[in-house]
């Protein structure tokens, strides 16, 4: 018996002779942290807090190197996955992820950029309605299409990947203003664009738009801003090609209120050629009248000479 008593004692020295070696030397470990971030302090008493009410990491470490693990890639590991955890959780807070998180607590990107073109209103608005062209010189589109009924298709490039959704314009006046939504499997927008004339030559372009991401990605995505960059970097972009390019814009001159299309681009170019034609017929019958004005006063001109000829004689 007292042989297996000396045994049991000696075991029992020897798991508690490891256990200091191993605080000991998670203990320099943290405390080489310390001197190296001394910012960090506040940290290290709260890991060693932990330690002394819960366990916390240290003992987490201590049960891998039990397991046959190093001291030193017990200690990497453990510290690895306390890492992973803290990132995973502020992502989740950070976009309405857990479990007590509500449904309208998604963050909103708001964009609002100004932007001022040195060609005239007419010509801004037909490039910004040729939503064709937009892949041929922003980054962010990939490809676009419209539909007769004023909505439109769209592909954009995000990180290696592609996304898609449909837009629909909501109101849309030539010249002045369009407004849209999206929809789409990652996320929704809610925009407005506006065209004002500041002179003949210059026109201020101003874009609001409101993004409501979907899904982890986009989510992560937006708490850096990506999105809103892009938009900036294609709007400039559209400054630039706008301001330098020689292609006359034909446009999309329909009409669209409340959702739907009031006057479409055909029967709006109908009615503009119309106008045309009968302010060119006003001008004719102008220039006809301005005629007949002046050969009536041409007229009236000889018949008081002649009169004056006549007095004299």
């Amino acid at each position: 018996m007292a042989t297996k008593e000396r045994e049991s004692a000696t075991e029992t020295s020897g798991l508690n002779a490891l256990r200091d070696e191993i605080v000991d030397f998670l203990g320099a470990q943290l405390g080489n942290l310390a001197d190296k971030a001394g910012d960090k302090v506040a940290d290290v008493t709260d890991h060693l807090s932990d330690v002394s009410e819960n366990g916390g990491s240290l003992l987490g470490t201590g049960s891998r190197i039990l397991q046959g693990e190093s001291p030193l890639k017990a200690f990497v590991s453990e510290k690895a996955k306390s890492a992973k955890d803290s990132i995973m959780g502020k992502v989740k807070d950070a976009t309405g992820g857990g479990g007590k998180s509500k449904s309208g607590s998604t963050k909103v990107t708001n964009i609002i950029e100004v932007l001022d073109v040195g060609v005239p209103l007419r010509t801004a608005y037909d490039h910004w309605s040729e939503y064709e062209k937009f892949s041929s010189f922003t980054k962010g589109v990939r490809s676009a299409s419209r539909d007769d009924d004023g909505s439109s298709d769209w592909k954009v490039k995000v990180g290696p990947s592609t996304r898609g959704w449909k837009a629909t314009v909501q109101e849309q006046v030539p010249d002045e203003r369009i407004l849209w939504t999206s929809e789409g499997a990652k996320g929704s927008t809610r925009g407005c664009v506006t065209f004002h004339e500041i002179t003949p030559e210059l026109t201020r372009i101003v874009l609001v738009v409101e993004y409501y991401p979907s899904g982890f990605f986009e989510k992560t995505g937006n708490i850096w801003r990506a999105q809103g960059r892009r938009m900036r970097l294609d709007f400039k972009n559209f400054q630039r090609y706008v301001t330098l390019t020689d292609e006359e814009a034909e446009g999309w001159r329909g009409e669209i209120r409340d959702g739907e299309v009031v006057r479409t681009h055909e029967e709006a170019m109908e009615e503009e050629e119309a106008d045309s034609e009968y302010d060119e017929e006003d001008a004719e019958e102008g220039e006809e009248a301005d005629a007949e004005d002046a050969a009536d006063d041409g007229g009236e001109a000889e018949d008081e000479e002649d009169e004056e000829e006549d007095d004299e004689e």
